[in-house]
This record gives C-alpha cells, sequence and structure tokens, in this order.
C-alpha cells in the first residue's frame, strides 16, 4: 500500500463532513434510535468518548476508502467512482454486519434500518468527498 498516494486534506476533510452527518442524522432520528436501541435517556451515561471514537473511525474509513479507490481507479479517482466504491464496500461489509449482529443481539430490523442508513451516508459521503479531491499532489 502507497501512503503516500493519500490525499490527507480529502481524508480530513471527508471525516468531518460523514461526522457532521451523522450528528444531524442521530440527532434527526434520536427518538426511534432511543426506542429501537433500547435506551433509556434518564439512566444513558453521558460522555463525548463515543463522538471522539466515532471521528477517529471515520478518519480509519476515511484512509481506507483513499487507498481503495487510489488503487482501484489507477490513482486518479473520481467522486463517481469514490460513490461507488462507498456503496459495495458498505453492501459488503457494514450491512451484512449490522444485519448478523443485530439480529443476535436481539434488536428488531428499525435499528439496523437507522444504523444501516447511518454508515450508507457515511461510506458514500467518505468516497464521494476523496473521489472529489482526487489524488495526492505530488
Amino acid at each position: 500500500m502507497d501512503f503516500s498516494a493519500v490525499n490527507w486534506l480529502a481524508v480530513v476533510a471527508a471525516a468531518i463532513v460523514a461526522w457532521l452527518f451523522g450528528a444531524a442524522w442521530y440527532m434527526s432520528l434520536s427518538k426511534p434510535w432511543l426506542k429501537a436501541a433500547k435506551l433509556d435517556p434518564a439512566t444513558m451515561k453521558k460522555s463525548p468518548l463515543p463522538f471522539v471514537i466515532s471521528f477517529i473511525a471515520e478518519l480509519v474509513m476515511a484512509t481506507v476508502m483513499a487507498l481503495v479507490v487510489g488503487a482501484m481507479t489507477g490513482g486518479e479517482p473520481t467522486w463517481i467512482a469514490g460513490l461507488v466504491f462507498g456503496f459495495v464496500l458498505w453492501l459488503g461489509f457494514v450491512a451484512t454486519t449490522l444485519s448478523v449482529n443485530h439480529r443476535y443481539e436481539n434488536f428488531d430490523w428499525d435499528l439496523t434500518l437507522i444504523d444501516g442508513g447511518h454508515w450508507l451516508g457515511v461510506l458514500l459521503i467518505i468516497g464521494a468527498v476523496i473521489g472529489w479531491f482526487g489524488a495526492a499532489a505530488t
């Protein structure tokens, strides 16, 4: 893997935009998500840690996406290629994992749809931003 080909500005921008999307997604779906996740806001511990972890995870995702899209496009990514790879990676790894985990955890499909929709949006955004910024300047 050639990390020198990663456009680090694109990685950081993609992670920021994806994180903001997640904030808006879960703010707008907070009540159905809490119900689906079987959580009571009154008993939840308030901590910034989940927000920090999600941003770090999105930085990792954006880095991996930059590597994948860069390698698969011969170093010439486009926003369309980013969208396609975002969808394919979501379908192959995220949708399947959430579907399996939520069934074992005895959650209903509404949680899978809410969480899966979030991660689909995240990966589409990351892919599009990575592709839009293009390859790293050499």
